[in-house]
């Protein structure tokens, strides 16, 4: 797997790749801004982008704008935000398929991390339970997930972390058969029918995150 890290911070740029490396997946390109980011993507062609969210000039969500102007380029590259921020105003646009968004002060297991990496570049969501309880708070009262009962949200919240349904029958104490039950509650009580071009999932998680 090849990667590209765009980070201010020289040492943690450096710990990232260094990281990477021991787990197998090399860095290609290592960059402190979000017009460096756009530029190694389409340079290098990685498999995946690790990107903080501020970055200069004005250290403040630099680093998901460009991470939205890679997806613009490039619909559905793998994005990884490793950041100490949860960043509201753009976070909600960029979570979907292939996106992680990980806190630093939370990331403590390697074995996790370098699974994360791995999950995102793969298509899946990797989602932190803190990130998702913020941007939560964001959804407007009276919508759809008012529905849903209170087991409901929960296998909701989980899948919204980015957990299977194994692992959400594990987390709850339940039958994989009593998971897939509640999740096609979930999407018939939020008007999610089968077709095709949808996956029902993300778009669920979607509406859980409050877009």
């Amino acid at each position: 797997m090849r990667v590209v890290i765009a980070e201010d911070s020289v040492l943690l740029r450096e710990g990232l790749a260094r990281l990477l490396a021991d787990g197998g997946i090399e860095t290609v390109a290592s960059v402190s801004d979000g017009d460096g980011l756009l530029g190694a993507v389409l340079e290098h062609d990685p498999d995946l982008a690790i990107v903080d969210v501020r970055m200069p000039p004005t250290h403040t969500d630099e680093g998901l704008r460009a991470a939205l102007a890679v997806r613009r380029q490039r619909p559905g590259f793998p994005i990884l935000v490793l950041s100490q921020y949860v960043e509201e105003r753009y976070a909600g646009d960029l979570i979907g398929p292939a996106v992680g968004y990980l806190l630093k002060e939370r990331v403590a297991d390697v074995t996790e991390f370098l699974q994360a990496v791995r999950q995102v570049a793969a298509g899946g969501t990797v989602i932190d339970p803190e990130v998702v309880m913020q941007l939560l708070s964001r959804r407007r009262r009276g919508a759809p997930l008012d529905t849903l009962s209170p087991r409901e949200r929960e296998v909701l919240g989980l899948m919204a972390e980015g957990r299977s349904n194994t692992a959400i029958a594990a987390c709850l104490m339940v039958t994989e058969g009593a998971v897939e039950k509640h999740i096609s509650g979930i999407f018939a009580k939020l008007a999610l029918g089968p077709a095709p071009e949808d996956h029902r999932r993300v778009l669920a998680v979607l509406t859980y995150l409050g877009r």
